[in-house]
């Protein structure tokens, strides 16, 4: 099974990426969220282009989809009475979000089976709109929507998306786990902060520790949020392993831009046969030549 991985677009697609993936190999294509700045009409001229892929593909949403720009300040303040009146509409931007996807799945708390030939797998799509930290972000809507009050309620709830599963897994988020390292550039550090910090989503780290308790085959985590450019630093590793399961980072910001002279649009090729994950990052150009496919840097291995 082949997957693509695209990390988080902020406006960074066009017809040329839509015309490459149709005309590709690959079986699905796995969108990790974030599609505009920070405006619900950019979210959704986006989103309209994206529905041009005629693959099948699982789009699970940031904390920049379906929310307006004054949630996301509330968010960011953590300004709770603000949050909580500025939550009211998100409903109705998520079903507007949902409508302009058209085919593109959009998920959360979810299960979904792919197929490719002999190989089966489930994919668990993760706490939607997560903003990373120890805090849930926009915590009315899941409240109202899913019934998560706190970081074990969610936990829960992707624990039991994970048990339903007959088949291998892989998760979909838009943040990663906490427990993959602490400096500003580890793949789900903090580089906004002085101390820096593991940035992960903890609700995530404790649905996979239990699942690992359960033997559940969980393969790997894909996820973005974190810009894998932290200033002043090297790029954050891309891909990590750890307890023989593969966390990637798609995040590339932007994800088109010019190498050597040359516009080049980023993604993230999965291939998984059996319990294999293989990964590679891969830059095409406008036409659709591939202009250079990488392996990830030797990864951890805890």
């Amino acid at each position: 099974m082949r997957l693509a991985i695209i990390g988080d677009i902020h406006k960074a697609w066009d017809d040329a990426d839509a015309a490459y993936f149709n005309a590709s190999d690959y079986d699905a294509l796995l969108f990790v969220g974030d599609l505009p700045g920070r405006t619900h009409r950019g979210t959704l001229d986006v989103a309209r282009g994206m529905s041009a892929v005629n693959k099948p593909a699982l789009f699970l949403p940031g904390n920049h989809d379906g929310v307006s720009m004054m949630q996301l300040l509330a968010e960011l303040q953590q300004n709770r009475s603000r949050i909580e009146k500025k939550s009211r509409g998100q409903e109705q931007l998520c079903a507007e979000l949902d409508a302009a996807l058209g085919a593109i799945r959009m998920c959360g708390y979810s299960r979904h089976t792919l197929t490719s030939g002999s190989t089966v797998i489930d994919v668990v799509a993760a706490r939607p709109h997560s903003m990373g930290g120890d805090r849930l972000a926009y915590a009315p809507y899941l409240e109202r929507t899913f019934g998560i009050g706190s970081m074990a309620d969610s936990a829960a709830r992707i624990l039991d998306c994970i048990r339903a599963c007959e088949n291998p897994i892989l998760i979909l988020a838009h943040n990663g786990p906490t427990g993959l390292g602490g400096e500003r550039n580890s793949i789900w550090g903090c580089d906004f902060r002085k101390e820096a910090g593991d940035f992960g989503d903890p609700d995530l780290r404790m649905a996979l520790d239990q699942a690992r308790v359960e033997n559940c085959p969980v393969l790997g985590v894909v996820a973005g949020h974190m810009h894998l450019h932290v200033r002043g630093l090297p790029d954050r590793d891309w891909c990590v392993r750890q307890d023989n399961l593969t966390f990637v980072n798609a995040a590339r910001v932007p994800r088109i831009f010019k190498l050597e002279g040359e516009r080049v649009h980023h993604h993230i090729r999965m291939t998984i046969q059996a319990e294999s994950v293989q990964v590679a990052e891969v830059l095409i150009s406008d036409a659709g030549r591939v202009i250079r496919e990488s392996a990830p840097a030797q990864p951890m291995n805890n």
